[in-house]
């Protein structure tokens, strides 16, 4: 069975494809177009078919449009009641509904042979769950989908049992603790359904003082839903321009609201889990992607274990949504192993591209050893290596890296990625030697998608990665999954005595992480990178 998955609606459009049970591809539509988000200055021009990334998933397997048995779009126009039925004010809801019910024929316009008539509408929580549910290594869980909204709800709880989804709870709109922490995101004057972790990362400069307020306009319910009551953000904390600096009454106003989302995050957990009983929660929805709500509810929850699939956002609903289809249809079933789902270069391609672009370059005897010199001697290295993840973490396939034991790196990368100084980079850390450095979070953590302390000991050995509230948010690398990031880590512990590597997103702010060998050459060409590492060639400064 063949079937292609696709998101288009809200923002991050994406494709992903299975066939026989396996998941081929999946690839956000941003890496193609290199619109971040997917998004255009118009809001409702922001909806694009992911036409690119659904052809090269296709040609991935060989096959062509009409060769598929069924595509599933992760959102369902007949669950959509009017914008102020459901308490919103969007006047662009109506439009999205229309896009949504023409999308099939808009897809078959831009995949030449497609029948429409294979396009089902999967709601979307349900492809969200399932992008979780359905690729979770093992068998049976609870599930929790918290985002800013779907069709007419903003909340899934339930379980998969057999690989089917028993629906328990969802709350309905405008009740929604996503949107919350988007209006909040607007208000410190970041980007909207782009800029949250932005908020996450400035909530630790704060202190929760807001938090009875938040406590009184947001809550729990017994059904397993909650309440998100109107809140007048200015009397908080004013209202900050995206050029101006943040003030400590911001930087509270951010620890108020994530401090809140994590409390009601863990009264949804235990709900689900007196109901469910089982011992692990998948984790979905952008809300997913808040690595600290993720710590508290592995930390303090009712789970044994918590697991949060890489692509948890929006992007990953292409994902849930093949997957949805493909279980329905009785397919083998699939466990994630690795984020690594995107393009990929073999060595002849990498080779002829750097000749083409005229690039001096070399093939050293091994490129971690290469790597690890350079990044010795506190240079930084663009590593673009095997296929690209899918997902907004870099995870060592298109990172920037660089020494962990200066502070001062941390500034030296935000400067080059042109980011806020307040945002930290993270480590990335060989498996066997996490429980050294990292405590009280989940390990193995592979996707970056959790936080851990750092152990004291440690914290002035890599100072570069550790946040202002002695937090870090740890990849773990295992040598069976990831063998020459192990090497490389393994080479640069051999030279400095440091298993952790500084590892960010290989890309500048506003631009989408480097996706092909022409965005790699671009974003070392002008950036003050010293080394690109891609495949077994150096590229150096």
């Amino acid at each position: 069975m063949r079937v292609l998955g696709i998101n288009a609606v809200f923002h991050d459009p994406a494709a992903a494809l299975i066939v026989d049970g396996q998941v081929v591809a999946a690839a956000e539509e941003e890496r193609f177009s290199r619109r971040k988000h997917g998004k255009r200055p118009v809001p409702f021009a922001a909806w694009e078919q992911p036409v690119a990334s659904a052809r090269w998933c296709l040609d991935q397997a060989g096959l062509r449009p009409e060769q598929l048995d069924l595509v599933g779009f992760s959102y369902d126009p007949s669950l959509v009641l009017p914008a102020d039925e459901m308490g919103l004010n969007d006047p662009w809801d109506h439009l999205r509904t229309l896009f949504a019910q023409h999308a099939p024929s808009f897809l078959a316009d831009g995949l030449t042979g497609l029948d429409p008539e294979r396009v089902r509408f999967v709601p979307h929580h349900v492809a969200h769950a399932a992008s979780a549910g359905l690729a979770v290594p093992g068998r049976g869980c609870a599930v929790l989908v918290c985002d800013g909204r779907g069709e007419r709800h903003s909340h899934l709880s339930g379980a998969y049992r057999d690989r089917t989804l028993e629906v328990l709870s969802s709350q309905a709109l405008p009740h929604s603790l996503g949107l919350m922490y988007e209006e909040l995101t607007a208000h410190l004057g970041f980007l909207r359904s782009s800029d949250e972790y932005k908020v996450m990362a400035l909530a630790s400069y704060g202190k929760p003082r807001f938090l009875d307020r938040l406590r009184e306009a947001v809550r729990a319910t017994p059904d397993g839903g909650f309440v998100t009551e109107p809140i007048d953000w200015a009397e908080l904390a004013p209202p900050r321009a995206p050029d101006e600096d943040w003030s400590d009454a911001h930087a509270d106003l951010a620890a108020s609201v994530q401090r809140r989302l994590e409390e009601v995050l863990l009264d949804l957990g235990r709900w689900v889990h007196e109901r469910t009983g089982e011992r692990l929660l998948a984790l979905a929805g952008g809300t997913a992607l808040n690595c600290v709500a993720n710590t508290v509810l592995s930390r303090e929850g009712p789970f044994e274990e918590v697991w949060v699939q890489p692509a948890a956002g929006d992007a990953g609903t292409a994902l849930g949504a093949a997957l949805q289809l493909a279980a329905g249809g009785g397919e083998p079933a699939w466990a994630m192993r690795g984020a690594d789902l995107g393009r990929g270069f073999g060595e002849a391609e990498i080779e002829a591209a750097l000749r083409r672009a005229r690039v001096p370059h070399e093939r050293p005897a091994d490129v971690a050893e290469a790597a690890a010199e350079v990044l010795a001697g506190d240079g930084i290295v663009a590593w673009f290596q095997g296929r690209s993840e899918f997902g907004p973490r870099a995870l060592g396939h298109r990172s920037l890296l660089a020494h962990p034991g200066r502070r001062v790196n941390l500034e030296r990368l935000n400067d080059v990625k042109g980011r806020e100084q307040f945002r930290p980079v993270a480590p990335m850390v060989r498996l066997d030697r996490a429980p050294d450095i990292f405590k009280r979070g989940p390990i193995p953590s592979p996707y970056m998608l959790f936080v851990h302390d750092v152990v004291p000991q440690w914290q002035d050995r890599i100072p570069a990665v550790v946040h202002v509230d002695g937090t870090a948010r740890v990849q773990t690398v295992d040598p069976r999954t990831e063998p020459l990031v192990a090497r490389l880590l393994e080479a640069f512990e051999r030279r400095t005595g440091l298993p952790v590597l500084v590892n960010t997103s290989l890309n500048t702010a506003g631009r989408p992480m480097v996706d092909d060998l022409r965005d790699a050459l671009e974003c070392f060409g002008s950036t003050p990178v010293d080394l690109l590492a891609v495949g077994p060639f150096v590229v150096r400064r």
